[in-house]
This record gives C-alpha cells, structure tokens and sequence, in this order.
C-alpha cells in the first residue's frame, strides 16, 4: 500500500488499513508511560497547588515550579475505578481502573512521552525525560546544548534566552498494539491535546512558548537517544521569561543537514523498559514517520491559513465576555462521558461562550505563520445543534471573525450521525452540540509533503483540547471519537466544495454522575 492509499483509507476506509484478524495481546501491553532504569533521577515536589487561576507574572522558574508545571501539563492527576455495564474484551470482569491525566488520549494508552532541555538555577543543565508514573525528572544527557537546538530549528529561535526547551515525542508500539495501522491517526491528535494542553499552562505560569512542527528529526532523535524506528520527536516548544527572538522563517541560503549536526553527538546508552516481551513491527507508521522527516532546513515552509468561504444563513450569536476559570480545577472534572450524557437545553449564551472561548484561546505562536495576532485558522469549528434555545437545528460553520453561525444545512442530523458511529458507545440523541473539527483535504501536503498529515492532526487534537477544557468550565463533557463517518459528515456540512473534511467528532452537552470511585493524587 502506498502512502497517499495509506492516509486515503485511514481517513475515509479504516477497515481497509488494518488487518480483518487483528488480536490485541492484552497480557502483553505495554505501559502507558516510558521508564527509564539506572539513570540520575531528581524527584519532583508533589506538593502541587490545588488552584491554578491566575496568570503568574514572568520569572525564571526554579525546580519546584518546573514540577507543578509539568504535573498540570501531562501528570497523573486521579485514579478511577469503575464496572463497564457490559463487559469489555480488555477486561473479562467489567472492571476498569485507569490513571487519569489532564489531557483524553484514544483507548487511555497515552503514545506520547515529554522530553526536556533545562536550564534552572537548582538543576543541572542537559536533556531530561519526565517521568511520569514517579513524577520526577530523568537526566539523560548532561551538557548545554542552545546552539545545537537553535540550529536544528533552522536558527528561528533564540534558544539561549529560554530557560527550558520542551520536545513532545509519540512512542509507536504504546497505542499501535491496540489500534494496529489506524494509531498513526491518533497519533497526531493525542500529541496535540498534550501540545493544547500545555499551552493553557504556560499562560498560567507566566511563560512565553512556540511551537515549532518543522525541525531536523534525526537530529533532535539522537540528542534524546531516540530510535525512529521505535519513537520520533513531533514538537518542539522553546519556553521564555525574556524577549526572545522568535521566528517562522530565515532567509539563508545555506541550509542546515540533519546529518552534520548528529556528527556532533555522542550516542546515548539508555535502558528503558515498556514491559511488552513482544514488540511487533509497525512498518506503514515508520515508512510515513521516515517520509515526514526533514534532513535540510531548507525544507521548511510556512503555511498561511485560507479564507473560508461558507455560504449560508447567518445566525448572530450574543456578544460575550471570555470565561474565567480555575484550570486546575477543570483539568480534575474533566469528563468523557459514554452513554452518561443526559439531553439539556443549552442556551445561546453557553454555545457563545463556549465557541468563543474554545477558539480565542487557540492563538498561538508557530512557526508556520508566527505572527501572535487575530488570524484565520487552519482548523475549524463544525457543529450540528439540538436542543439550543432559539436557535433551529441544524449543521452549522461557526465564523469566529464574526462570531456567528452559518446555517449549512437546516434540520434534525442525529439519526444520521448515529449510524455513521460503528462503535454506539454515545447515544447521540442525548447530545445537544455534535462537534466537527475540520481541516483542508489534501492536508497542505503540495507545500510541506506528508509532514502536513501530522501536523493538521496535532493542530485539530489542540482545538480539540480547548473545546475541552470550555465545555468542562461550563459544567459539560465531551468525549473526542474517530469512530464516525467522515464521508457522510462531510457531506452533511457540505465541505467538498470547500476543500475540506471533518477529522474529529466531538459530542458535548450535559451527563449524569457515574457510578465510580475516583480519587485525586496530590497532596
């Protein structure tokens, strides 16, 4: 199967990217955070505030701060317990315990590891691994190593006035177990709620951050003693407290190889452990992984956002102010509920806020359109109402410049978007606000190649984040699925024309309690 079958099918035909035979090993499943054994450790406070409201001002960060940082970011926040109704293959007896974390993630298996490169007053500066499961850092690498990330980043960014650079890896056989072929999809979305979600933090902590999605692969892999057979580097977040230079693009003409920066490196000899005795070969995700690679600086582009053009009905939305909340306490009751969402009226004023909120929190600095202004976005808001207070139902764009609605298609779409889900794990008819996330159909691959494919994904899965986050702040939860039919949504909201597709399904609206012990994890 060649690449663009491979994504066609991944998008539009999943039966046809992963074999009819497929056996997920259960007992042989990996672990859902990477471990690393007979490397210096440095533990983490786990003394972490229970509020996270208000912006801090901006100040270098000590060890202590760093901990909080990143336990809001990607930590282990609760542990769950709970019966399945009907029991479920992963687990004979229905029961389920899970530990939670701030950020969904496809099947709970969290793919995605954090990296860093630190320069604290209290820490020793190198490369660090976060341990997740014992909250502490993991030193990989000892050194500084500004000049070698700021020109593996095209010297777009001035990495020497950043305290602290973040790399967010994606580890292939953490979900691929489980999902085969289709992981490659959930990759890229899962990477992108930890990217949203760690955006929402360094708002809070007072830090600067881009994201960069185009970088030198190889050269980032091996200065965190990474095989891109096994786990590759998606982004790269520089984070500053001072005026930093940031960048999309620098004029040279001559180009920085992945190949000559490696030479500089001494290969890292870690022992890390997932537990499976088992590893399968993966070989579509590493032939579209090592496809995506960039070897030359040369290579990267920026990509500007086009101008949606959908016609249709405008509906005014009520002006409203941004919400206010407490992060820390959204991150705690954020809920995917199943077959719990319980049908409530939504009134025009909760779908403003929630529209508003979800995509003005979107902004953000990157490097293919750096620019930290008002601009159209790349991904975009798609919604079939029920059930909203003066407003009819209907399949809906939402035109965030305007800050209204744009009747695509009058009526009552739920029957069909509940045949278009082969799982019927939500029961659609007690969802007030179906959400589509949508992007351009050839994913901008005529620009940056299949680099594009990951990079619309992270960026719906950060939409995806805030959506989130929004709809929690308001007391609903949402549930991200990929088991629906992109075809026939697409069809519903009329985007063919439009040179777009729904990559993700988001229901939102208002659950009932369920029934299960939950505890937090901090002290």
């Amino acid at each position: 199967m060649n690449l663009d079958t491979f994504l066609h099918n991944l998008h539009f035909d999943i039966d046809q990217i992963s074999p009819p035979d497929w056996e997920v090993d259960w007992e042989d499943a990996p672990l859902a955070y990477k471990l690393y054994r007979g490397l210096p450790a440095v533990p983490l406070s786990l003394e972490v505030p229970l509020s996270c409201k208000e912006m801090a001002a901006p100040a270098k960060p000590e060890l202590r701060r760093m901990g909080h940082f990143l336990w809001y970011t990607f930590g282990l926040n609760q542990l769950s317990q709970s019966v399945s109704p009907i029991c479920s293959s992963e687990e004979a007896d229905g029961f389920m315990q899970s530990f939670r974390r701030s950020v969904p993630s496809g099947g709970a298996l969290y793919p995605n590891e954090l990296y860093m490169f630190l320069k604290l007053d209290d820490l020793p500066e190198g490369i660090y691994h976060y341990d997740v499961l014992h909250h502490r850092l993991v030193l990989l690498r000892k050194g500084n190593f500004d000049s070698y990330i700021t020109r593996a980043l095209g010297n777009r960014c001035d990495v020497s006035s950043c305290f602290g650079t973040v790399f967010v890896t994606t580890m292939f056989w953490k979900n691929y177990f489980k999902y085969n072929n289709f992981a490659y999809r959930l990759q890229g979305l899962d990477a992108g709620a930890v990217i949203g979600q760690l955006s929402e933090v360094t708002k809070r902590f007072g830090f600067a951050a881009g994201v960069y999605f185009q970088f030198l692969d190889r050269a980032f892999n091996d200065l965190l003693g990474l095989s891109d057979q096994e786990e590759s580097v998606y982004a790269v977040i520089p984070l500053s407290v001072e005026p930093t230079s940031w960048a999309a693009n620098r004029n040279s003409r001559d180009g920085m190889a992945a190949s000559e920066l490696c030479e500089e490196l001494t290969p890292i000899q870690s022992n890390d452990w997932v537990r499976s005795n088992r590893v399968k070969e993966f070989p579509m995700v590493t032939s579209i992984n090592k496809a995506s690679m960039q070897e030359s600086t040369k290579s990267f582009r920026q990509i500007m956002p086009q101008e949606s053009d959908c016609e249709g009905r405008p509906v005014t939305l009520p002006h409203v102010k941004r919400i206010s909340y407490d992060l820390a306490s959204v991150c705690r009751e954020r809920f995917s509920p199943d077959m719990d969402f319980v049908l409530g009226k939504v009134s025009q004023e909760q779908l403003a806020a929630l529209l508003k909120e979800a995509t003005e929190s979107f902004l953000y600095r990157n490097d293919l359109d750096m620019p930290l202004r008002k601009r159209a976005s790349r991904v975009t808001l798609y919604v079939c109402l029920n059930n909203v207070e003066g407003i009819p139902d209907g399949a809906y764009y939402y035109d965030s410049d305007a800050h209204s609605l744009r009747n695509l298609n009058p009526g009552d779409h739920r029957i069909a978007l509940q045949n278009g889900m082969p799982a019927g794990n939500v029961n659609l008819f007690q969802v007030p606000l179906c959400f589509h996330v949508a992007g351009e159909r050839d994913f901008y691959k005529k620009q940056i190649g299949y680099r594009g494919y990951r990079i619309q994904q992270m960026e719906a899965g950060m939409l995806v984040q805030r959506l989130l986050l929004a709809a929690t702040a308001l007391g609903m939860g949402g549930h991200p699925l990929l088991g629906f039919d992109a075809k026939m949504c697409d069809e519903i909201y009329r985007m063919e024309s439009q040179g777009k597709t729904s990559l993700i399904q988001i229901p939102i609206g208002f659950y009932r309690a369920r029934p299960w012990l939950r505890g937090n994890l901090i002290s």
